[in-house]
């Protein structure tokens, strides 16, 4: 947080007050019994908690990509961890299935992006990307990178149209076939 510049913001009171922050991703395993989050759960800054995959609103499963992406921007261990926005109110929607790739995740996506706008977020933050899934008829080319082909590429410009941040990694592929960066990220708006 210091190497960003964000001790510096944090003093002069920057710490995300009034911000509502939908996080997007496989699970948040943990995050209601892990210490580093018992600040945002005694200041009631998890709002919202909802599972897109199962249809429940249990999201502490799954996967602990969630749990060490909220724990960068929401966690709190004094002397230990501070994150970028510890003041920030939370709403946890998992949207990827882990045990599989299919082209259904994205409209997860587009589902939980609906209802973090019907709710007022003011961020999405998410760190997904989708380019090839378990059935190849449905896998994306390079080419429908162009940031108005897929439909969770459309579905993120019309959310960050609609006046919310949209925040998405711009690629967890480096290491695999698929080199290139993924949607929604390639949305102009992302």
């Amino acid at each position: 947080i210091d190497m960003l510049g964000g001790v510096d913001l944090h003093n002069q009171g920057y710490l995300g007050d009034g911000i509502t922050i939908a996080v997007f991703d496989a699970g948040f395993t943990s995050v209601n019994t892990l210490p580093i989050f018992d600040s945002l759960w005694l200041h009631n800054r998890i709002s919202n908690c909802y599972d897109f995959v199962d249809n429940n609103s249990f999201v502490f499963h799954s996967s602990n990509h969630g749990t060490k992406v909220l724990s960068t921007m929401g966690g709190f261990m004094q002397d230990s961890l501070i994150g970028t926005a510890p003041h920030a109110t939370y709403m946890l929607f998992r949207t990827e299935d882990t045990g599989s790739e299919t082209i259904v995740e994205e409209d997860n996506w587009v589902a939980a992006a609906e209802y973090a706008d019907s709710l007022g977020v003011h961020i999405i933050n998410s760190s997904l990307g989708y380019t090839i899934y378990d059935d190849s008829l449905d896998s994306h080319s390079y080419a429908d990178m162009d940031g108005n082909t897929t439909i969770i590429t459309n579905a993120a410009d019309l959310a960050a149209s609609r006046g919310i941040l949209v925040i998405n990694s711009a690629g967890n592929s480096g290491n695999n076939n698929w080199h290139y960066i993924g949607a929604p990220a390639d949305g102009d708006s992302v």
